[in-house]
């Protein structure tokens, strides 16, 4: 018997060794994990492939979609190995940077990027670990870069270093990132996201790469470069989903616009029927702690509020120690916080929606869904049925964040996976012929017990023997 979450906003964790473990791993999708974030930046190509296995494995056993996420490590310039973590830099005093491949000490810390030297001047601030750590250039030779300690801190290995201005030599997809994307398809994924994505281009070039090797993939932007702010209509356009990446941002632009950003960001992506994950520090101090700071919860809810799909946790997954609180924690925030949204935050409206898009670039499947959201809330319906063969209705549909739950049914396992992300949609499989998809569903929601006698169905048609895309709605009282 199939029994619907209560909320809908989608969890994203990053799998890391305080959760790869299959006893963790099957806490966190019982708790309500939708999306397992394989951040390949850290760990072996091994551990990593292992954690495919087992979390296949684990979703099938518990009859839970859950969509592995390969993320791309992209051109981020990252420091070495530390002799001992975490590493304490103390403001005023001297550190040199090094490309040298060497163990990193509170006086030399190894960096992955040859060219540091000819990137920075006298007088450059260099970021470590997302901002947290200021360090102030003081001269710099062939393989090394002289620094002063502005803002000290604790500093684990493998951390990020940001030069904010710096023209760096660098591609926004590089050959370990194509490398990994081969990776992922000998091993079934077909779902990456792209870091430090500039434009359009980068997410055509990973895409061009995938279908040369006749394969099809989905690619999540994230956006953490100025560059991509500037881009990000025709990123929309090209990209699957967009996640705004917080950490790398905040130190790329001022870090008092991020929220402004952010809206702007999830306003854009909702328009499109893009879905849009905020990402980074969301309950960081659940890395340490069983609970969060009252800010950090505030953030979660305004995510909500604003109108994103999802949201991701980044540390308190990979290597908190409260893996499946922090999960639990996000959960209840999204159902406290959902059934708000009307009052207090994003609210769909046909007539702002219609005056922002402009009804001449408005399709069939735009007008649609509008009118699938009205009739919703107009009728207090209980289900939203959707067969579909791309996810692009799903898609259309849940960017007005629907009240009800969405059943998304599809003949493709790539695309069920996918839609896993979209806020509201539950993705079913159809693996059997079919010859009146109206029929199916309500078969299916009888059987699961979904809706009652008298309650209100609104369906969407169009798709059942062709590929046109949805057309019409229909609206069903149970019997």
């Amino acid at each position: 018997m199939l029994e619907l979450p209560q909320h809908k906003t989608k969890i994203v964790c990053t799998i890391g060794p305080s959760s790869r473990s299959s006893s963790i791993l099957k806490r966190l999708i019982q708790s309500g994990l939708n999306v397992a974030r394989l951040n390949l930046s850290h760990g072996s190509l091994e551990e990593h492939k292992k954690s495919i296995r087992t979390i296949r494995s684990l979703a099938a056993k518990l009859d839970h979609v859950v969509l592995i996420l390969v993320d791309l490590p992209g051109p981020k310039i990252r420091i070495g190995q530390l002799s001992h973590e975490p590493l304490v830099l103390k403001a005023g005093e001297e550190v040199i940077l090094t490309t040298k491949n060497i163990c990193g000490t509170a006086s030399h810390i190894p960096v992955n990027y040859s060219g540091l030297p000819k990137s920075v001047s006298q007088g450059n601030l260099i970021y470590l670990n997302d901002g947290f750590i200021q360090l102030r250039v003081h001269s710099a030779s062939r393989n090394e870069v002289k620094c002063k300690v502005i803002i000290g801190g604790p500093l684990l290995s493998y951390k990020g270093l940001n030069i904010p201005g710096a023209k760096l030599n660098i591609g926004a997809i590089t050959k370990t990132d194509l490398d990994y994307v081969d990776f992922g398809l000998k091993n079934g994924i077909n779902s990456f996201s792209a870091s430090f994505v500039g434009d359009a281009n980068d997410i055509l070039k990973l895409k061009d790469f995938a279908h040369k090797r006749g394969a099809s993939i989905n690619v999540v932007a994230k956006i953490e470069r100025a560059e991509a702010i500037e881009n990000i209509d025709r990123i929309i356009e090209v990209a699957d989903a967009i996640m705004v990446a917080r950490g790398d941002l905040g130190v790329q632009i001022p870090v008092e616009e991020i929220p402004i950003v952010q809206k702007n960001l999830i306003r854009k992506a909702n328009l499109a029927g893009c879905p849009v994950i905020i990402a980074t520090q969301m309950l960081e101090s659940m890395t340490e702690n069983t609970r969060p700071t009252r800010a950090e919860v505030t953030d979660v809810a305004n995510a909500i509020l604003d109108g994103t799909d999802a949201l991701m946790l980044s540390e308190e997954t990979a290597i908190g120690k409260y893996p499946v609180d922090a999960v639990r924690m996000m959960i209840k925030i999204a159902l406290s916080t959902e059934h708000q949204r009307n009052t207090y935050g994003f609210s769909f409206h046909s007539e702002r929606y219609f005056k922002r898009v402009g009804q001449k670039m408005m399709s069939i499947e735009d007008v649609v869904s509008v009118n699938v959201i009205e009739s919703v809330r107009a009728l207090n319906a209980r289900l939203i049925l959707t067969p579909t063969h791309s996810g692009s209705t799903v898609r259309s549909i849940a960017r007005f964040k629907p009240d009800c739950w969405n059943l998304a049914f599809c003949r493709d396992g790539s695309v069920r996976d996918f839609l896993i992300l979209s806020y509201g949609a539950y993705p079913i499989i159809i693996r059997h012929k079919i010859e009146d998809w109206t029929e199916t569903m309500l078969r299916f929601v009888r059987k699961n017990r979904l809706a009652v006698k008298g309650d209100t169905l609104v369906m969407t048609q169009g798709i059942s023997g062709n590929r046109d895309g949805t057309n019409s709605l229909r609206v069903i009282r149970l019997s």
